[in-house]
């Protein structure tokens, strides 16, 4: 049986699509299992699949499941908001050992946001999201699962500042990272933040920035708040180019249980730096001098791979 959206839900973007906008305009499109990839994308004439859907909907405009399906793989080009509602799980799984979904738009003005989306790689896919070019992107109430190499995989190659924002979403079960970050060494500066991440049982790092590529000294600065990230190979990592370019902070979060040898749940490496605050350090240790510590932490079981700089 379909999980449809709420009836005040559909009546109101039904009402939206009737406004008094151009036909040709496609500010807002839609999909539905009952789609049709010929139809105008319209609510009462939905495209099946994501793809078709982004190629004819507006730049900045917006892409919303209908009812629950797969909508399948995307290439985004241009910005745009694709968004399942509350009720409705909108699935995409990759075709092949291939990526799910790959934002690499033509302007580095662009804005991408995934909303409320299932994406399940069944240990075949390689990646689940690959932002490679764009302003920013925003991944809100996903659920991305099983694939072969990393969650989300955040490389930008872009002459300009970038943002990004993973939010409210799970990373679980993936053979690579749950999520990363490694910027090229065109792209100026990074600002990413995670918040409300759960990161679980992924083969390399739960959380990884790599700032290794990048030579502008501002380079990379993330923060990850009030997150999980447990049995991972390394839970939080970060990785430097020998100056101070990489910064990781880690605040309200968990850290439990890593599962590679010789590692430790918490590792800062080439000059990163990791500050930790607020946060609950279990069964696992700090791997070197380059993670300091306030003292506000709780640390049961947890050992030191090397001198902690305790800040009060």
């Amino acid at each position: 049986m379909r999980t449809q959206l709420p009836f005040a839900v559909l009546a109101a973007a039904f009402a939206c699509s009737l406004a008094t906008t151009p036909a040709n305009a496609r500010a807002r499109v839609f999909v539905a299992s009952y789609g049709n990839d010929s139809n105008p994308c319209t609510f009462g004439s939905p495209c099946k699949t994501f793809q078709q859907a982004v190629n004819v909907v507006d730049a900045g405009g917006e892409v919303t499941a209908i009812d629950s399906a797969g909508f399948g793989p995307i290439f985004i080009k241009h910005a745009v908001t694709i968004t399942s509602p509350p009720g409705v799980e909108a699935g995409i799984v990759p075709s092949g050992n291939n990526t799910a979904i790959i934002v690499d738009t033509t302007a580095p003005t662009d804005a991408i946001v995934l909303r409320g989306l299932t994406l399940n790689g069944s240990g075949i896919g390689t990646t689940g999201i690959n932002f490679i070019y764009g302003k920013s992107l925003v991944v809100e109430n996903c659920v991305i699962s099983n694939f072969s190499g990393s969650g989300i995989a955040l490389s930008p190659d872009v002459p300009a500042p970038v943002s990004l924002v993973v939010t409210n979403t799970i990373v679980a079960d993936n053979g690579g990272h749950g999520i990363y970050v490694q910027p090229d060494a065109n792209t100026t500066v990074v600002h990413a933040t995670f918040n409300r991440v759960q990161a679980y049982n992924n083969g390399d790092r739960g959380i990884g920035v790599y700032g290794n590529f990048m030579f502008n000294p501002a380079g990379l600065s993330a923060i990850i708040i009030d997150s999980v990230a447990a049995n991972n190979g390394v839970n939080y990592y970060a990785l430097g180019n020998g100056g101070p370019n990489t910064v990781l902070r880690v605040f309200r979060s968990v850290s439990f249980g890593a599962t590679i040898n010789g590692f430790h749940d918490i590792v800062a490496e080439g000059g990163a730096a990791i500050t930790v605050s607020q946060s609950n350090l279990e069964d696992g240790s700090w791997g070197n001098s380059l993670v300091s510590s306030y003292n506000d932490n709780y640390t049961g079981g947890v050992g030191t791979g090397g001198s902690i700089i305790n800040k009060e």
